[in-house]
């Protein structure tokens, strides 16, 4: 999320087609709809935070905002280290087999920060549902326009979990992760919708017929 697993260098042949969804893979947030019972459409994730739940992510995220470029290369380190298979999504990572220099890649910094700055952009949208759910629907979009498949959405948000606990401490408690998965199940499910709509869209233009040169002038005149 955030360019998850987004930009020019993601591998092309790791994306998926609607017939090829699947279930949440193990490990990652349980994002299971009503799509995978074969309706055309992927229906609207309910916004299930609660108020309380909107506090306890603000505060949570002044903490770490402190530290986001460190957070952003932990959750990928961790993301390519429980899921191998991820890191083949990205040309500059694919061959590089030790995570020591994966963590002084500038490529994997620069990354995380794009993350990082989706997830600050999240929060800061908390009290305006329609702009989040905007936000994360264009960066769906965005990521069937890469080719990213939208399996590796919630696994993203799966490693920021665990990864920001040690950071927090004692400030970490169950209903701050309770919040912050709501919060992760809501983006990558919408983020998952937009990939499909992208990819419905540009399946239907793929069968409109080509105008010839002599159609686009005289319509032009």
């Amino acid at each position: 999320m955030g360019c998850a697993v987004s930009g020019p260098n993601v591998n092309p042949d790791l994306a998926v087609s609607e017939e090829q969804r699947s279930p949440s893979p193990k490990g990652a947030l349980d994002l299971k709809t009503d799509s995978d019972q074969g309706d055309d459409e992927e229906p609207k994730e309910p916004f299930l935070l609660s108020e309380a739940q909107k506090g306890l992510i603000r505060g949570s995220w002044e903490i770490l905002h402190k530290d986001i470029a460190r957070v952003g290369v932990i959750v990928f380190i961790r993301l390519f280290e429980t899921h191998p298979e991820c890191k083949d999504a990205f040309f500059l990572f694919r061959e590089v087999d030790d995570f020591q220099q994966l963590k002084r890649s500038k490529e994997l910094q620069a990354h995380g920060l794009r993350v990082m700055s989706f997830i600050e952009k999240s929060v800061g949208r908390l009290d305006q549902t329609d702009k989040l759910e905007q936000l994360a629907f264009e960066l769906g979009r965005s990521h069937c326009r890469y080719q990213a498949a939208p399996k590796y959405y919630e696994y993203v948000g799966a490693q920021f979990i665990q990864a920001v606990q040690p950071i927090l401490k004692d400030d970490w408690t169950p209903e701050v992760e309770t919040a912050w998965e709501n919060l992760f199940k809501y983006l990558a499910a919408t983020m998952r919708r937009g990939f499909y709509a992208e990819e419905k869209m540009k399946d239907s233009q793929s069968f409109l017929p080509r105008k010839t040169g002599v159609e686009s002038t005289l319509n032009r005149i």
